[in-house]
């Protein structure tokens, strides 16, 4: 914890949280906003896809220019332009101005596709390798107390002001996370770049070295891997959980906020724990038994209603399962980071985007096709997905540790 007294990743860190917690508000009120206005998972789905479209054409082609601008200054100009992506959904009052909100989620996640990767990249220059997995669950921390309070209050003010509140509060916390960046000092070691790439030629040439780059590495494949399953089952899970809460478990927005919010609870306990003990920890076995864990949580939590309804253990296992999320998104950043020199950081966590993009795109594809046919209950997508996903990770944990060293050719 005594990484938040350091004043560059404090600021980072803050506005993270801001941010965030921005998101976590207009994440629980606009699917909830356009089911209640469609009563249409097909329609939800394709808001979702809407947003998911650029992580495929654009999230691994970013890189090149993640590695090459000044990392800082991006995100800055990010937040920005986030902020002014949303204010259009103000004007949406009917199905007809649906085409409003798949709009500003592409454009949206157009802009947010240069921000994961610069932020990834960026963090390796704020603190010491030796503090990276301490970063990173705090990082995750921060996200987990956006969690907390987000869904919450974003439920709450789409109950009481509605729709459009929720979208003026996250606007401005765009603004405010900006400013904090804008704050952080220069540090020697971050990744300046140069102004644009000259030709579409050398664009297409720095791109193809950052897929060389992940093929080099048997571990970074394997982890591309891991995160391709993991998406399919988070793809489902986003498009059904609306539909889960509103019609299984019978909540309106303040239950589905007060579920969204408990999930982070528990998140914050995992963030803090492995803030602590992580570097003593065995990464690869923190992450196969994370998703595991994570798989057979999310089996109880999807499943008790035919037998106990009510909210009451549902909460319970969205606090639980909160500690393995933390393990799986705490493990898999700190391990890319780990495996990949910083001149190629930005292209691996944007071709990173584009595979977790595509095939969360195919788990929103079998939700919104064959949700209105099978039902919500096809949610448990999910957890197939997580438990494959640690069953591959726990077993090929000798392969993953005897990985070949790196190489650093450019």
């Amino acid at each position: 914890m005594t990484l938040l007294r350091q004043r560059s990743f404090a600021l980072m860190w803050w506005s993270g949280l801001v941010s965030f917690a921005g998101d976590w508000m207009l994440g629980i009120a606009r699917p909830l906003f356009v089911y209640q206005l469609t009563g249409s998972t097909l329609a939800t789905s394709l808001m979702f896809v809407a947003g998911m479209l650029p992580r495929i054409v654009l999230g691994s082609v970013v890189g090149v220019y993640v590695d090459r601008w000044n990392r800082q200054r991006l995100m800055v100009m990010a937040n920005l332009l986030l902020a002014l992506s949303i204010v259009p959904l103000l004007w949406v009052r009917t199905p007809d101005h649906l085409w409003i909100v798949y709009l500003s989620a592409l454009v949206t996640s157009s802009v947010a596709q240069f921000l994961y990767p610069a932020e990834n990249a960026f963090l390796p220059t704020l603190v010491s390798e030796d503090q990276l997995v301490a970063a990173n669950a705090l990082n995750g921390l921060n996200n987990n107390l956006a969690r907390l309070t987000g869904p919450a209050i974003g439920g709450v003010i789409m109950a009481g002001l509605g729709f459009q509140a929720v979208i003026l509060i996250d606007a401005a916390t765009f603004v405010i996370s900006a400013l904090l960046i804008a704050a952080i000092r220069r540090v020697p070691l971050e990744s300046t770049g140069s102004a644009l790439p000259p030709d579409v030629r050398r664009v297409w040439r720095e791109w193809q070295e950052g897929l060389q780059r992940v093929m080099r590495s048997r571990t970074l494949t394997l982890l591309f891997m891991l995160e391709a399953v993991l998406a399919v089952g988070q793809g489902a899970m986003s498009v059904l959980f609306t539909p889960f809460a509103t019609d299984i478990l019978k909540t309106d927005s303040v239950g589905i906020g007060l579920l969204m919010s408990a999930q982070a609870v528990g998140g914050l306990l995992g963030s803090v724990v492995i803030a602590r003990v992580g570097n003593r920890t065995d990464l690869w076995k923190l992450l196969g038994w994370s998703c595991l864990v994570f798989g057979l949580i999310d089996g109880v939590l999807f499943n008790y209603p035919l037998f106990f309804p009510g909210l009451a253990i549902g909460i319970a296992a969205l606090i639980v399962v909160g500690v393995p999320g933390a393990g799986v998104a705490t493990g898999l950043t700190t391990a890319l980071q780990k495996e990949t020199e910083d001149a190629y950081r930005g292209r691996v966590f944007g071709a990173l985007l584009t595979t977790s993009a595509l095939f969360e795109l195919l788990g929103m594809g079998i939700a919104g096709t064959l949700g209105d046919i099978v039902g919500s209950g096809l949610i448990n997508l999910q957890v197939i997905a997580y438990v494959l996903g640690g069953l591959f990770v726990l077993t090929r944990i000798r392969t993953l540790t005897t990985a070949p060293p790196l190489t650093h050719n450019a």
